[in-house]
């Protein structure tokens, strides 16, 4: 399975997605800035992938800090945090990831600096291989759902490369794969990045899931006529009431199931749901260049000098819409989300199955 991001020698190695699916090449990152400059540049893009890449950022900086003592690790790394936070507002993992390199620093305020700075690393490895398992987790719960014979709509990429490996949308799909259900994936292209077209396409097809690439606007008139049994998404943020913000597009998805009779899952890692926030209202949307749009691939350019231009990276989906929200505790209803918030909850009450 491709992977996405490695800390390999003190540095942290990130497939260049945006050279994907006719270039296969990697970035070797050697200071934090230039993990910024990746997550910024979409070398490397998804949510939890760019929280893992905040993480070994931080833990790079960390080891060219003069510390006499953990304050000055703590002290020294304020502008790595802020930086990282900047990078992209709408996916919270990097906040995630942030908070957690900064509690992990505090509970070891009284050791010496070159333990924590070592301790920073394994935090940063430990958040990367966490994530993989969170998602086979995500997979095991998602693949519940899914039937021998499904054919299933995806939208932009929620596949290994946006993650630390096996993916989020995509965990369900490998392991129905594994169960021995014969599926098959339409992948949306996703304007205007292509994320869909470049990457999902290209990962399944490497996983020998049958997939079809079909243009945006072709969703719908596939639903009307009944060849597509449920769709299947990632997140970048989920907050209290259910609503969940994605790649643009994801809301107009959703629409078209609730249209359309078809179930809608949302497959959201707890790193990616932000229990701060009580609605999608709340949710800071990022917006791009307008050469994203007014080119492709930043190459041929589709449109004339001088138009206006609004590039929108994320839409939020009401939690109405959500037919349900599969995490690696299991899946629930949208609105029951902000039950994980809560200790010694039985999950077994809220949690919904396939029958």
């Amino acid at each position: 399975m491709v992977k996405a991001i490695e800390w390999i020698n003190g540095k942290v190695v990130m497939l260049d997605q945006s050279k994907l699916p006719l270039e296969v090449s990697y970035i070797e990152c050697t200071d934090y800035h230039k993990v910024a400059e990746g997550i910024r540049k979409l070398w490397i893009r998804g949510a939890p992938a760019i929280g893992i890449a905040a993480a070994m950022g931080i833990a790079m900086a960390a080891q060219d800090i003069n510390a006499k003592n953990v304050r000055d690790i703590e002290k020294g790394l304020e502008p790595v945090f802020s930086e990282m936070l900047m990078t992209r507002p709408t996916a919270v993992n990097i906040k995630w990831a942030v908070n957690r390199m900064k509690n992990s620093i505090r509970r070891m305020k009284d050791s010496n600096p070159a333990t924590v700075k070592e301790m920073l690393i394994e935090e940063a490895k430990n958040i990367l291989n966490e994530d993989i398992e969170v998602n086979k987790a995500i997979g095991k719960w998602g693949a519940e759902f899914i039937k021998d014979g499904d054919t299933i709509l995806t939208h932009c990429n929620a596949g290994a490369l946006a993650t630390g490996g096996y993916g989020t949308a995509t965990a369900p799909m490998l392991i129905a794969k594994q169960q021995g259900k014969r599926i098959h994936v339409f992948a949306d292209e996703t304007r205007p990045v292509l994320q869909g077209a470049r990457l999902t396409s290209w990962e399944l097809m490497q996983e020998g899931i049958p997939v079809t690439l079909i243009t945006d606007n072709t969703a719908g008139a596939l639903m009307k006529k009944g060849e597509i049994n449920l769709a299947i998404v990632g997140t970048d943020r989920t907050v209290r009431n259910g609503d969940v913000a994605n790649k643009i597009g994801t809301y107009t998805v959703a629409v078209l199931c609730k249209e359309n009779k078809i179930p809608f899952y949302v497959a959201a890692p707890l790193s990616s749901i932000d229990f701060s926030l009580k609605s999608g209202n709340e949710i800071p949307i990022e917006e791009r260049a307008p050469e994203e749009v007014t080119h492709i691939s930043g190459k041929c350019q589709i449109a004339p000098n001088g138009v206006n231009v609004r590039n929108i990276a994320f839409d939020v989906t009401p939690y109405k819409y959500i037919t349900a929200i599969i995490t690696e505790k299991g899946a629930f209803r949208a609105q029951d989300i902000k039950y994980l918030m809560k200790k010694n909850i039985d999950l077994n009450k809220i949690r919904l199955n396939s029958s």
